[in-house]
């Protein structure tokens, strides 16, 4: 009988994850990713500049109507700032979350000609997208500098700002779980595509990005924010990175534990969901 270097196999539970064949395609993984990062601006005239010349419009935009308006605090730091680091946070979740929702969607023509580890699309959108977010993390730390260096602001760093890499971690981890659970939907309900637009422009809205928590003082309100996974990991940033915000253990320990079970049931419909896809996109 002849022997083969590779088998493929069906998957018989819903959390079969075969990690070691997902290292075995390292290198298709790593070639989606550059592909991602040289497609979203090919064929355009400042390219990569765009990273930057989206979060300063919006931050410029967030100046004049919430800043210049409606008056909403910024607990006494300096508008860019403040909104800067809301957006850096924010645009990371939402960039990943809306490309990972349309994993089936997107790639229903390579799915159905060529095998490799399904998994791997949803995993490759928030491996890219990190490209872009360190590239506005770069804009970030400018304009902190900037207000360091040259101002007299009173900007606290502090130890906590060393929980970054596992707030990233929490971001992409809750990303990719809500993008797995939607991608999985969408193949049978569309209409969830436009829903899911909808919806995350009004998430943002119910997360301290465009102002500090603190300014939620109805205790019912606020219970209802720190529901949302994003407040405690969006404060914990700012608090580390900036000395204003509410850190809290038990908030981030909530999105942590949040993000684990979500992963773990957006495994389990994206590996059911795989087996029969093509017959319903």
């Amino acid at each position: 009988m002849e022997d083969f270097s590779v088998e493929i196999r069906p998957k018989n539970g819903l959390l079969d994850i075969d990690f070691k064949e997902l290292w075995r395609y390292r290198d298709l993984w790593w070639l989606f990713v550059k592909r991602n990062i040289v497609t979203v601006y090919k064929q355009t005239v400042l390219g990569p500049l765009w990273y930057v010349i989206q979060p300063l419009i919006t931050t410029v935009m967030y100046m004049i109507v919430f800043g210049g308006i409606a008056q909403i605090s910024t607990d006494g730091l300096p508008q860019p700032l403040f909104y800067l680091a809301g957006i850096t946070i924010w645009q990371y979740f939402s960039s990943c979350l809306t490309s990972t929702s349309n994993t089936f969607i997107a790639n229903a023509g390579l799915f159905g000609k060529v095998y490799f580890p399904r998994l791997i699309s949803p995993l490759v959108d928030v491996t890219s997208n990190l490209v872009r977010f360190g590239i506005q993390l770069g804009l970030f730390f400018v304009v902190y500098l900037y207000y360091v260096i040259f101002t007299d602001v009173n900007v606290h760093p502090n130890i906590y700002g060393l929980l970054f890499p596992v707030l990233i971690i929490l971001l992409a981890g809750l990303a990719l779980g809500f993008g797995l659970v939607f991608s999985s939907l969408t193949t049978k309900y569309r209409d969830l595509q436009f829903l899911l637009s909808f919806f995350v422009s009004l998430w943002m809205y119910a997360t301290p990005v465009i102002y500090p928590l603190s300014t939620i003082t109805n205790p019912k309100l606020r219970l209802i924010m720190s529901l949302n996974p994003l407040t405690g990991i969006t404060e914990a940033f700012k608090y580390g990175m900036l000395g204003v915000g509410q850190f809290s253990w038990s908030m981030l320990g909530y999105s942590a534990a949040f993000m684990v079970v979500l992963v773990f049931l957006g495994i389990v419909i994206f590996n059911r969901v795989q087996r029969s896809f093509m017959d319903t996109v």
